[in-house]
């Protein structure tokens, strides 16, 4: 049973007791730890990826997996500052947010697919920095409600709530959702290494930037611009998921070279240098993710264009250029294996008078109708296109005249066989390399003769002439 279907007779399935356990387990264990960045207050800290675990679960399991995230919430909450309703009103608030996020991308980001388009992920920016702002609010006013926190720090922790609750969007939900979006993608080993070589330049650049590895007395200079080329990279070279695994290994290690006293914000104190840290990591996100989805969508757009040159909108056959492609290329095979092909030529017979009688778009249909025939007496390696007009051809890969003759006769058997009105009759000619020609034009001209040659003995046959 798919997680997301409702549970049948109202008992929780298997599989989404599972899927509830796995996101408690994994928002606790990323609660307790980011927690022990927090320095402005015990339950505000400016790490905290647990809002990205909740973007990501709302969005692939469903809403029914609210009580796993305000439970999670709930516990790491209340075992860190404050009494149990002050707990429960802050597990709420990080519930409603990551709610309220996924139900922002749902209706009007596609969900899960936001990052597959420019306005998906200007969608999920604004859904991840505007659900925050419930969180930190609900969070920051319970603990200086419930006497946990002073008015004077207020604004200090709401800040650092929210940058905190962002980053976790950001960086983690990404990486959740992209994990198995590869559009595209083939990995050769050329591929590998390329990726290899990335990862490893992640790393170097981010120990460059904000770690220990330059040791000229250049942290301290204003360098935190330098890694967009690599996020670039990861995004044009690798997609969505590449862009995120580089923006989430860059901030891990800036994380810890930041609080280790390294980096360009390591002149603050270690709660505004998490912050500024977040601010970079926002929008070194936003920027490598909007690049991905730019560059997916422009290869959507080349591969779509590219199939229009290639297939026929109206039949879904090839077109003529490809048709010519493909009798170039089987030209070159024959005259390398020695062995025959066949060009079958088709024409629909009285087309124009279906087209006066019964209107153009039974016209189409009767085109539409002869492409279905052709599909189904052709073999995988047959290609059948659209000649232009109403006329049609086949290239019989491997075939000499007696099996061409058998192919046509299918042809006009398959038909025959047809019960849709009006009926639907063609005139076909074949013509054989390097028989009946040696080039493609002169096999398409030879074919074209014998075509009219057929026409113009009006057999009833469903047989195919020859020159």
């Amino acid at each position: 049973m798919n997680p997301t279907e409702p549970a049948r007779a109202g008992r929780p399935s298997l599989a989404r007791l599972a899927a509830i356990a796995a996101v408690f387990a994994a928002y606790a264990v990323a609660g307790k730890l980011a927690l022990r960045l927090a320095f402005v207050h015990p339950s505000a800290t400016a790490v905290w990826p647990p809002t990205g675990i909740a973007l990501a679960a709302f969005l692939l399991l469903g809403p029914w997996v609210w009580p796993a995230v305000l439970a999670a919430a709930f516990l790491v909450n209340v075992t860190t500052a404050g009494g149990p309703l002050v707990a429960l009103a802050i597990a709420a608030g990080n519930t409603l947010e990551g709610f309220l996020g996924a139900w922002v991308l749902k209706r009007w980001a596609h969900g899960r697919a936001a990052f597959d388009h420019p306005a998906g992920v200007l969608t999920f920016a604004l859904a991840a920095l505007g659900s925050t702002l419930v969180a930190a609010t609900i969070g920051t006013g319970c603990l200086v409600a419930g006497g946990a926190a002073s008015r004077a720090h207020a604004g200090v922790i709401w800040l650092t709530w929210w940058l905190g609750d962002a980053g976790g969007d950001f960086v983690v939900a990404p990486l959740i959702l992209l994990a198995r979006a590869s559009y595209g993608m083939r990995w050769s080993l050329a591929r590998v290494a390329e990726a290899a070589a990335l990862g490893v330049t992640c790393v170097l650049v981010a120990l460059a930037v904000f770690g220990p590895l330059l040791s000229l007395g250049v942290n301290r200079y204003p360098l935190a611009f330098v890694p967009m080329p690599v996020f670039i990279w990861a995004a044009l070279r690798f997609g969505r998921r590449g862009a995120a695994i580089a923006v989430a290994v860059v901030y891990a290690v800036a994380v810890r070279a930041t609080l280790s006293g390294f980096g360009p914000f390591a002149r603050y104190g270690p709660n505004e240098a998490l912050l500024l840290l977040e601010v970079f990591t926002i929008v070194a996100s936003l920027t490598a993710l909007m690049l991905a989805a730019v560059s997916l969508e422009e290869r959507r757009l080349v591969d779509q264009l590219s199939l229009l040159v290639v297939t026929d909108g109206l039949t879904g056959l090839a077109t003529y250029r490809e048709l010519i492609r493909v009798l170039e290329s089987e030209v070159q095979r024959s005259l390398r294996t020695a062995r025959p092909f066949a060009v079958l030529f088709l024409d629909v017979d009285q087309l124009k008078g279906i087209n006066d009688h019964y209107g153009h778009l039974t016209g189409s249909r009767a085109l539409v109708r002869v492409a279905q025939v052709l599909r189904r007496a052709c073999r995988a390696i047959d290609t059948a296109a659209r000649y232009g007009g109403d006329e049609f051809a086949l290239v019989l890969p491997e075939t000499d005249e007696a099996a061409a003759g058998l192919v046509a006769r299918r042809v006009g058997e398959l038909l025959a066989e047809d019960a849709e009105s009006p009926p639907i009759t063609v005139s076909m000619g074949a013509a054989v390399f390097p028989v009946h020609g040696d080039t493609t034009n002169a096999l398409l001209a030879a074919a074209d003769k014998a075509l009219y040659g057929d026409k113009a003995r009006s057999s009833a046959l469903p047989r195919a002439s020859f020159p």
